[in-house]
């Protein structure tokens, strides 16, 4: 049973995919907290810090289906340690070469934050993914609607005449800005954490650079230059961008809300078969998909204010940082990567009234002096495709 109904066995697609939780379910994370552990004693012996044997018996038996997890967890609840009853049980299944060599000179926040880098790097790639996908759809509906007149609103009421075509292009343009965050960011988030007790990495004498820069080409990741134990800043970016992907994809939705309102009835979102509006009035036809899009965003948001306190960290460490980001971060990448997901749905199944949307115009427009020569709109949208085919011709068709 779960406390919390966003992991309920009804209610827990709403709120994250299956793909995504994969990512965050214990047995996962535990096991990649153990890769972390397996390539840093990789990296330790290819510079002598421990014996090649040791690093060997470490990586065969760091298997998370190895341990006992229910010991691990007595262990941790005993100790206090945040992964000491990890520990305990590695060594306990480990042959005795190998025991006294794991997380040898390396603090909790090392391999978590390691870990950490490496499941922005698995959740950075999904929302690529499905960004790459939306955006392709989007545009092609830009297209498609290019020639499609309707009336363009401001402050909730009609005012002049645009297309629909320009509309969704602005969509497309908006998210292809979000891949290229996406693009420009990798080299800064992606990075190892190595420093020990305090980030200076005295454990391993003269070779912990050394020792660091062959941590990070194990693990595909690359060498941050300084110690970033206080410096929170990679996740809170990371964080503010899947934030600022939830409010674009908000805006969408936002869009597709009012324009399927029976009163406009220009839009309409796809709805499954047995999908039920009102078990109290059965005409209605609910937004449900539109209208998530928006709660998501609002729990991305608060659960990304969460990370950005945790910029604010004291001295060489400071556990109330990065303890925060073990709850929040999930939360974001969860919620995020859910509405990129289900953004892709919509879009691709939204249906478009060109009849209605030009049947509104004629009406809201009739009598004034507005003109519904939409020639710059025509080229607007022109311009954003040409330049996101190229622009995606150039780009790499995957996230680092």
């Amino acid at each position: 049973m779960s406390a919390r109904i966003s992991d309920s066995r009804s209610y827990a697609h709403l709120w994250g995919t299956d793909e995504l939780r994969a990512l965050f379910d214990e047995p996962e994370r535990l096991q990649g907290w153990l890769d972390v552990l397996s390539a840093l004693a990789r990296a330790q012996a290819a510079e002598g810090i421990i014996s090649e044997r040791q690093a060997e018996l470490i990586g065969t038996h760091a298997r998370v289906e190895a341990l006992d997890l229910e010991r691990v967890a007595e262990g941790t609840r005993a100790t206090g340690h945040s992964t000491l009853g990890l520990i305990h049980e590695l060594q306990r299944v480990l042959p005795s070469p190998a025991g006294d060599a794991i997380h040898l000179g390396a603090t909790v926040q090392d391999v978590t934050d390691t870990w950490t880098s490496l499941v922005m790097r698995s959740v950075g790639g999904i929302l690529w993914r499905d960004l790459c996908a939306l955006e392709a759809t989007l545009l092609t509906m830009a297209e498609r609607h290019r020639d499609t007149l309707m009336a363009g609103r401001t402050h909730g009421q009609p005012g002049a005449a645009t297309t629909f075509g320009w509309k969704v292009a602005s969509w497309a343009d908006e998210l292809h800005r979000h891949l290229e965050r996406l693009h420009q960011g990798a080299p800064r988030w992606l990075v190892v954490q190595l420093g020990g007790g305090v980030g200076t990495l005295v454990a391993y004498g003269d070779r912990g650079l050394a020792v660091r820069r062959r941590f990070a080409d194990e693990l595909g990741l690359a060498d941050p230059g300084i110690s970033w134990l206080s410096a929170r800043d990679r996740v809170a970016e990371f964080a503010s961008v899947l934030t600022m992907v939830t409010g674009t994809l908000a805006r969408i939705g936002g869009e597709i809300y009012e324009l399927q309102r029976p009163e406009i009835g220009e839009l309409v979102e796809p709805r499954a078969d047995g999908v039920v509006g009102s078990i109290t009035m059965h005409h209605k036809r609910n937004p449900e998909a539109s209208e998530h899009l928006d709660t998501l965003a609002r729990l991305t948001r608060a659960n990304a204010g969460v990370l950005m306190e945790s910029m604010v960290a004291q001295h060489e460490r400071d556990g109330r940082t990065w303890k925060a980001e073990w709850v929040a971060l999930p939360e974001v990448c969860l919620l995020a990567g859910t509405a990129t997901h289900l953004a892709c749905a919509l879009a691709a199944g939204l249906g478009v009234d060109a009849d209605r949307m030009q049947a509104n115009l004629e009406k809201y427009l009739d009598g004034t002096q507005y003109p519904t020569d939409v020639g710059a709109a025509h080229e607007m949208i022109d311009l954003v495709v040409e330049r996101a085919r190229k622009r995606r011709a150039q780009e790499p068709v995957e996230w680092p």
